[in-house]
């Protein structure tokens, strides 16, 4: 009979090759089914959103789509602009001072520019908003389907997804490079005041340096990546809420799940769309 000693025992990890191998393959399937039927998610929405309008008909309500675009981006603005704010002065300031002992403190105003248009301003955007909007978007539609809201809404013939996903799924789509753009310039701003009050850079000459530096692609890489954010956030938060299961726990957990899985995927993707850009248009 097991002792009390032995109850406290941490557990055992098997070493036997086959479980391990066992237990890779679990997880690499039910990785893969989530991958799939995430897809899938955001392939039926968009059929029945685009079947709606063949029929000639509104597939959401316009008020519905506002509401959303106020929340994911008017009131989203301020976190967005105040935490890139904060970053851009502590990024001017580090690289700065190391620069400035080699007398290229000059390079900051491009360095800064270049960091957040390219990669900090979407992807510190997109965490930004996997965390607020995300978050909220799992735990309406979890509690709608713990309620069984959605059931009532399929009762009425109506589409749950082009109904409640796809006003969602848009605004995020459609906000994410909007507030993307303000992070860029909040952040560009901070190392502004911190190139004249320490490195003494005057403002006309910080926008020169700025302008040299920026190409059309760096823009055009940024823009690209919010877009592709955007709708990755919005597709995990809704399918996650519209899969809840449970009752209030159920939303909780899934609230916990959108937020991790949006994050690390955005992070995910930001690094595969990185390697794939190096690889075929290396600077």
């Amino acid at each position: 009979m097991p002792t009390e000693d032995s109850e406290n025992d941490p557990p055992i990890i098997p070493a036997n090759p086959v479980v391990v191998v066992q237990g890779v393959g679990h997880l690499s399937r039910e990785f893969m089914r989530e991958v799939g039927s995430l897809f899938w998610f955001m392939v039926q929405t968009l059929d029945e959103t685009v079947e709606r309008i063949r029929d000639g008909r509104v597939p959401f309500r316009a008020s519905s789509f506002f509401r959303h675009c106020q929340r994911a981006g008017v009131g989203s603005v301020p976190l967005v602009g105040l935490v890139s704010f904060f970053l851009g002065l502590t990024m001017a300031l580090l690289t700065g001072y190391q620069l400035q002992r080699f007398g290229t403190e000059r390079l900051v105003p491009g360095l800064v520019a270049i960091a957040f248009t390219r990669e900090l301003g979407p992807l510190i955007t997109g965490i930004m908003l996997a965390a607020r909007i995300g978050a909220a978007f799992t735990a309406e539609l979890g509690t709608m389907q713990v309620s069984e809201e959605v059931e009532a809404i399929e009762a009425m013939g109506i589409g749950p997804l082009r109904f409640l996903v796809a006003p969602r799924l848009l605004a995020l789509f459609l906000l994410m490079p909007c507030l993307s753009t303000i992070a860029n310039l909040a952040a560009i701003f901070a190392s502004c005041l911190i190139s004249r009050a320490y490195f003494s850079i005057a403002f006309v000459y910080f926008l020169d340096l700025v302008r040299d530096a920026l190409l059309i692609r760096d823009i055009v890489t940024g823009v690209l990546k919010s877009f592709l954010f955007g709708l990755l956030i919005g597709g995990i938060a809704c399918y996650r809420g519209l899969s809840v299961k449970g009752g209030a726990a159920g939303v909780g957990t899934a609230t916990t799940s959108s937020v991790v899985t949006s994050i690390a995927t955005v992070i995910g993707f930001d690094t595969m769309y990185n390697i794939v850009y190096t690889v075929f248009f290396p600077t």
